[in-house]
């Protein structure tokens, strides 16, 4: 008689507050498993933050740029001081600009002009400028480094400590630190636009994105910062506000909101009518929206916005409308058709590896206001991506289709099983949030590319699930034996309580834009197939219980 092997789903070996394997010196990733150790993450108390050995570098400075802080400040011989190494002395001053106001926009103390400076430190391989102050206002300038996600790199760091011997104050100016005349960066550019230009939506293209038309930058908060601060400059009009349409990435608000002259939030991301209303009242006021942002689709629920009626909008009222595509990704949705830029996080899938940080803005070169946004761009852009980071953007992006028809495909097999059980009186799981299975999914396919002999595209690794008590999703969690934690896009399989984590103290707030505390999300990975179903049938198992109990 044949025997059917039951598969044993085990506890994932990776330690608690390091990163998944391989781990190398610079993961971006970390591993908190279970449901307690994510509340105390989102309580950020700083004795809990001192045990990551690995961590998201823009959260939590990374150890290789912690040494580098640490010699600067034992060769300025300063007592009771600190500061934070930038790759250029604009993004420095930039720094200082932000911390030093009477009425900062953070709401946080304002440094005291007199107590903050700005000295520069070359070696024989990187430079930088540092910003220094006392050790007491650490916490009034490391959210600047936390929110910009401007700080120098960890590659950067280390290969200033393995220079350390010349370590030498210089005299302020230009760094060069930068490598947007690199091969390197050209042959990335290149990568992005022609990822960008494959398989396009509608009609062929008259004009093709060069690379030219594609901007480099440390990380994808980064690109959002300094495009939305080149656009401030565009329109001129300082009460000219910025508009997120649908609901973001959660520091994304937050710049909208410290930066410029202020945002409206529309967070469901189908509130049209509204919009309309909103841009008409505005020019009538004589303050024009200067830009709508949207995600496609969006995080963590994955509402895909109608982008053709925004475009309509964009042409009517003259703002720019700006599309991050980093959950659905460029190799599966094309955006350009009505997208006057695209921001992308190149940290995720299109890097896929959880080990360098990186952004893209790119331009279109059909949109009306090209010739506009062209010459702000070239007037207003530095690059500050560090050249070894570009390497390895680079490289691991060599195989971005291969490993994207795998999360694809590993994404809809999961969701398919999962909603399947939404109908099963006796499942725990209420909800499966994806572009395949929400009401929006005519917006998405509207802007998916077309299949190729090279690629077949998807909707993207990212999905959430809603259970239907917090016990059950807590027992879910709990015995949900993959890695735990921030990020998405990566090798390996991540699971985050995207909402309790995030908006533990908003609960009610986000409640309303249907974000719930009993809610999951999944960035898949690489793994097979039916491993990763096991895996969830586990942890599924003991959440049920819990409901067949009662």
């Amino acid at each position: 008689m044949a025997s059917t092997a039951v598969m044993e789903i085990l506890p994932v070996e990776t330690k608690c507050f390091h990163a998944m394997p391989p781990a190398p010196r610079h993961a971006i990733s970390t591993h908190l498993p279970g449901w307690d150790l994510m509340v105390e993450f989102a309580k950020r108390d700083p004795a809990f933050w001192a045990q990551f050995h690995d961590m998201y570098p823009r959260f939590l400075i990374h150890r290789d740029v912690k040494q580098v802080i640490e010699l600067i400040i034992q060769r300025t011989k300063l007592e009771d001081a600190s500061c934070l190494p930038f790759p250029s002395r604009a993004v420095a001053e930039a720094c200082v600009e932000w911390v030093t106001p009477t009425k900062r926009a953070d709401g946080l103390d304002p440094v005291p002009k007199d107590q903050i400076s700005i000295r520069e430190f070359e070696t024989n391989g990187p430079k930088l400028c540092v910003v220094i102050f006392p050790l007491a206002h650490l916490k009034l300038v490391t959210p600047y480094w936390v929110n910009t996600g401007t700080g120098i790199s960890s590659r950067l760091a280390e290969d200033l400590l393995n220079n350390i011997q010349s370590l030498r104050e210089g005299s302020l100016g230009e760094l060069d630190n930068r490598t947007d005349d690199t091969p390197i960066s050209q042959a990335l550019r290149q990568r992005i636009s022609g990822l960008i230009n494959r398989a396009p939506v509608g009609p062929p293209r008259k004009t093709e994105v060069s690379p030219e038309d594609v901007y480099l930058y440390q990380t994808g908060m980064s690109a959002i910062v300094y495009v939305h601060n080149y656009l401030t400059k565009w329109r001129d009009n300082p009460k000219s506000k910025t508009v997120m349409f649908g609901f973001p990435f959660h520091q994304t608000v937050h710049i909208f909101e410290w930066w410029g002259a202020g945002l409206k939030f529309f967070p469901l991301g189908t509130e049209l009518d509204e919009l309309e209303k909103y841009l008409q009242d505005e020019e009538t006021n004589g303050s024009p929206v200067q830009a709508v942002w949207t995600e496609f689709p969006s995080n963590p629920l994955l509402v895909s916005s109608d982008l053709g009626r925004l475009r309509i909008l964009a042409d009517n009222f003259h703002f720019a409308l700006v599309v991050d595509d980093t959950v659905g990704s460029f190799c599966n949705v094309d955006v350009l058709p009505i997208a006057d830029i695209i921001v992308t996080s190149l940290t995720k899938s299109f890097s896929g590896y959880a080990d360098v940080m990186g952004g893209s803005a790119v331009l279109n070169s059909e949109a009306a206001k090209y010739a506009e946004f062209k010459t702000l761009f070239d007037g207003l852009y530095a690059d500050d991506l560090y050249i070894r980071d570009a390497e390895v953007l680079l490289s691991n992006s060599e195989d971005y289709l291969t490993r994207s028809t795998t999360l694809n495909n590993n994404a809809a097999a999961l969701v398919d099983y999962l909603h399947s059980l939404t109908a099963d009186p006796t499942s725990c799981i209420s909800k499966v949030f994806y572009p395949t299975i929400n009401s929006t999914l005519s917006n998405y396919e509207a802007y998916k590319r077309a299949p190729t002999s090279e690629f077949i595209p998807g909707y993207g690794c990212l999905f959430s699930i809603q259970f239907d008590t917090l016990e059950q999703t807590i027992e879910f969690y709990n015995h949900f034996h993959v890695h735990h934690g921030p990020h998405l896009g990566a090798h390996r399989t991540l699971a985050m309580p995207y909402v309790r984590a995030l908006y533990g103290d908003e609960l009610e707030k986000v409640k309303a834009w249907g974000l719930e505390q009993t809610q999951i999300r999944i960035s898949v990975g690489l793994e097979s197939e039916k491993v990763l179903v096991e895996t969830f049938k586990h942890a599924l198992k003991k959440a049920d219980a819990i409901k067949s109990a009662k």
